[in-house]
C-alpha cells in the first residue's frame, strides 16, 4: 500500500467513526457494567448463563450501601478534601505558572523540565516520607495530613496548564493594566486570570478529581473512622469471606455521579482548556 493510500485510509470517515466507538466503548462500558451491577440481586449476579441486563431492576442495594457503611460521612470527608486540595493547589500553581510566563526567570525551561520530572515518581516511593512528615508534625487523622500532599502532588499538572493559558495571552494587556495604575497583581487578578478561565476550571478539575480518586495516602494517613474518604469507605463493604457485589457496585455509582455532574456542568470550558494551544518555549 503507497503512502498516499495509507494517508486516505487513516483520514477516511470510516475508521474515524471507528475509533470513535472504540474510545467510547472503552470508557463507558465499564462505569455502565457497574451501574448493571448495582441494580441486580446477589443471586442474579452469579446466576447462570450470565445475565446481562437487570431482570428485576432494584435500588435496594443503594439503601444497603448508605445502611452498612457510612458513606455520606465518607462523602462529606471527600468534598472537604479534594475541594480544600483544588483551591490550594490553583492558588500555589497560579503563582508559579504566572512566574514562569511572565518574568524573566533564568533557566526558565530547566525548571519547566522540572516540574515534569518531578511528576514521574510513583507515589508509592514517597509514601513512606510523606506518612513520616506528618506524624512528626501531628497531622495524621486530620483533613490537612491529606490536603497538603495533594496540594504538593497536583502542582506539576496544573502549572503546566496554567502556562500554556498563560502565555497564550497578549502580554499588551497587561501592560495597558499597568499603565493605568494596576500592580503586578492587580493585572494577574483583572485581565490575565478571567481570560485563563478555562484554564483554570481544567486545572481545578484535573486536582479535584485526582484527590477524590486517590486511595494510598488516603488509607496510610488517616486510620480513623470517622476521616476516612470514599475510596477507603468503599473497601469495608467486602467482608472475610464475601464480597457483595452488588452494594459495592451502587457505593461506586455514588462516588463516581459527584465527579460526572462536575464535568458535566464544565463540558465546554475543559473541552476548551485541553485543546487550547501548546506550551511555549
Amino acid at each position: 500500500m503507497t503512502g498516499n493510500a495509507l494517508d486516505r485510509w487513516f483520514e477516511s470517515p470510516a475508521l474515524r467513526r471507528l475509533a470513535a466507538a472504540i474510545v467510547v466503548i472503552n470508557g463507558f462500558f465499564p462505569a455502565l457494567w457497574v451501574l448493571l451491577t448495582s441494580l441486580k440481586s446477589e443471586a442474579e449476579l452469579v446466576q447462570q448463563p450470565i445475565s446481562y441486563l437487570p431482570q428485576a431492576p432494584s435500588l435496594a442495594n443503594y439503601a444497603r450501601a448508605f445502611a452498612d457503611q457510612p458513606l455520606l460521612s465518607y462523602l462529606g470527608n471527600s468534598f472537604i478534601v479534594a475541594g480544600l486540595a483544588t483551591l490550594g493547589s490553583l492558588l500555589v500553581a497560579t503563582g508559579a505558572a504566572y512566574a514562569i510566563a511572565r518574568l524573566n526567570l533564568r533557566h526558565r525551561q530547566l525548571v519547566l523540565t522540572a516540574i515534569v520530572a518531578s511528576s514521574m515518581f510513583p507515589l508509592v516511593t514517597l509514601l513512606v516520607p510523606i506518612f513520616e512528615t506528618m506524624r512528626v508534625l501531628g497531622l495524621l487523622n486530620t483533613y490537612t495530613a491529606l490536603v497538603l500532599p495533594y496540594v504538593v502532588l497536583n502542582l506539576p499538572v496544573c502549572t503546566l496548564v496554567l502556562v500554556s493559558f498563560f502565555q497564550s495571552i497578549p502580554r499588551d494587556l497587561e501592560n495597558a493594566a499597568l499603565i493605568d495604575g494596576c500592580t503586578r497583581i492587580g493585572a494577574l487578578v483583572k485581565v490575565v486570570l478571567p481570560l485563563a478561565a478555562p484554564g483554570l476550571f481544567t486545572a481545578g478539575i484535573l486536582a479535584f478529581v485526582n484527590a477524590w480518586d486517590e486511595f494510598l495516602l488516603a488509607l496510610s494517613l488517616n486510620a480513623s473512622a470517622s476521616m476516612r474518604t470514599v475510596p477507603v469507605g468503599i473497601t469495608l463493604y467486602q467482608g472475610e469471606f464475601a464480597f457483595p457485589w452488588p452494594i459495592i457496585s451502587a457505593a461506586l455509582v455514588v462516588a463516581i455521579v459527584p465527579v460526572a455532574v462536575l464535568i458535566a456542568l464544565f463540558q465546554e470550558r475543559v473541552v476548551g482548556g485541553l485543546t487550547q494551544g501548546g506550551l511555549k518555549g
